[in-house]
């Protein structure tokens, strides 16, 4: 991506106060929101409007802009199973007849409301709760098919897209066989087939890419390279790591080959939230080998690099820039208490694997420094919007919105989630996840964490406000 028009701090803070959002979104990060090309347009000049309240009392959407539920947790299927609890990320593919197909996480513990079941040949641990489901949809938004294609994992998070069309679920956790009930070592990444479900027989952790708290992954097309975040929220902090497998040219079953797994150093920054100014770069980002990825007796972060590896709190969404060659990745947020050393609202972060510069993109400030207003909370899931811009899921206090920006540097609430909203003393609440756009642009999906619905959303895209 070029970059033309960088967006001054007064721009973003102006506009971000009159979205009525509270937060301030500081640097040029225009690149951030350049539409693609073949759809022909740049993207909302000042998003899409106000959301209009819901007469169900689900969704709030803006003028013009209609939602279809695809799934609800709890629902009984055709085979006899019950929907599962904890729907998060989620992975979009096309489908041959002109519809759609998602595979979408379910974090499940053994709390979990309805863990995900499984027929044994599609079951990694008898005693994990965790895994993903398949839907097929079609052109007009009705769920054809759903079944459980992946089951006896354990709080399967987030993940990514192959170029080879596949999804890689994430276990967010690092508990080994003999904790919590589990019969099998967790904290892999499973690759799980959208299309050929006979593929998913016998699931296989893919070792070799680590054991540790999984969010996200992106991968470089041209090298194969797979780039993974670490959701830790305990010390020490989270690392980035890339994983250079020995069969680059994918394909199917092909990261089973196995391959080296290096985190990131740059020398001198051990902790990403003490940069607090948009625009700054580092040159010069060295990887590491990880000596032990399956953190046999210490976890991989916690573990006896040659060069002390740079950690960042709670490392979340992770895509890769088609037009810029570049992965972006997301801290959430960080608060000294809980181990970083400065306090921030999100950073997304761009690697550079040509010049091997590594920039901070995007902070979130609140306008009050250590004020806790619940209007805005961390960004979780991220996706890009084929009209230009970023779309981020919500995860916080409070209500649960899925927020957009322009090109222009606004920040707008897109989507609403009216069934449940969190409080401090509800630990599950109405997060948003696992945003993504169909092949065709018309379509945008995503998920209600708990009670688990599945959204699909058409309407005017291209209109301008």
């Amino acid at each position: 991506m070029s970059v033309q028009n960088p967006l001054s701090r007064r721009q973003f803070v102006a506009r971000a106060a009159a979205a009525g959002v509270a937060v301030s979104v500081v640097g040029s990060v225009d690149a951030l929101y350049t539409a693609q090309p073949a759809l022909g347009t740049s993207g909302p000049k000042i998003g899409y409007g106000p959301l209009i309240e819901d007469p169900k009392g689900m969704l709030d959407l803006p003028r013009g802009f209609k939602y279809a539920v695809l799934s609800r947790e709890g629902t009984v299927r055709p085979d006899g199973i019950k929907t599962p609890s904890r729907f998060d990320g989620m992975g979009t593919f096309p489908d041959r007849h002109g519809g759609n197909r998602l595979v979408r996480n379910h974090e499940c513990s053994p709390t979990a409301t309805i863990g995900v079941k499984a027929p044994p040949e599609r079951t990694y641990d008898p005693m994990g709760f965790g895994g993903t489901s398949t839907l097929v949809v079609d052109r007009h938004q009705h769920t054809t098919k759903e079944f459980t294609s992946l089951g006896g994992t354990a709080i399967n998070c987030s993940g990514g897209i192959t170029p080879w069309r596949t999804w890689l679920t994430c276990e967010e956790t690092e508990l080994k066989a003999g904790e919590s009930g589990y019969t099998k070592d967790h904290g892999f990444i499973f690759e799980v087939d959208p299309y050929d479900d006979r593929r998913n027989v016998h699931p296989t952790p893919l070792k070799q890419m680590g054991r540790f708290q999984h969010e996200a992954v992106a991968i470089d097309p041209a090298t194969g390279i797979v780039y993974e975040t670490e959701d830790a929220f305990i010390a020490p902090l989270g690392g980035f790591y890339r994983f250079l497998p020995n069969r680059p040219r994918g394909g199917w079953g092909s990261l089973r080959a196995g391959g080296e797994l290096q985190a990131m150093h740059i020398p001198d920054l051990p902790d990403l939230s003490v940069v607090q100014e948009a625009g700054a770069e580092f040159r010069g980002v060295q990887w590491v080998k990880v000596p032990d990825p399956l953190a046999t007796s210490e976890s991989v972060r916690a573990q006896d690099y040659a060069k002390p590896i740079t950690g960042g709190y709670k490392l979340e969404g992770c895509w890769w820039g088609a037009l810029d060659r570049c992965v972006y990745f997301v801290s959430s947020f960080a608060r000294t208490e809980l181990g970083p050393k400065v306090d921030h609202d999100g950073q997304v972060w761009r690697y550079d694997p040509r010049r091997k510069t590594l920039r901070l993109m995007v902070i979130f400030t609140r306008p009050k420094p250590g004020s806790d207003d619940p209007e805005f909370d961390a960004p979780d899931n991220i996706t890009m919007s084929p009209y230009g811009g970023l779309m981020m899921c919500e995860d916080g206090l409070g209500e649960q919105h899925i927020l957009g920006t322009t090109e222009d540097g606004e920040v707008f609430k897109f989507a609403r989630n009216r069934v449940n909203n969190g409080t401090p003393e509800e630990p599950e609440y109405g997060e948003l996840a696992g945003a993504g756009f169909s092949a065709d642009g018309r379509t945008m999906f995503f998920n209600v964490y708990t009670p688990g619905i599945t959204y699909a959303i058409t309407g005017p895209w291209r209109r301008r406000r």
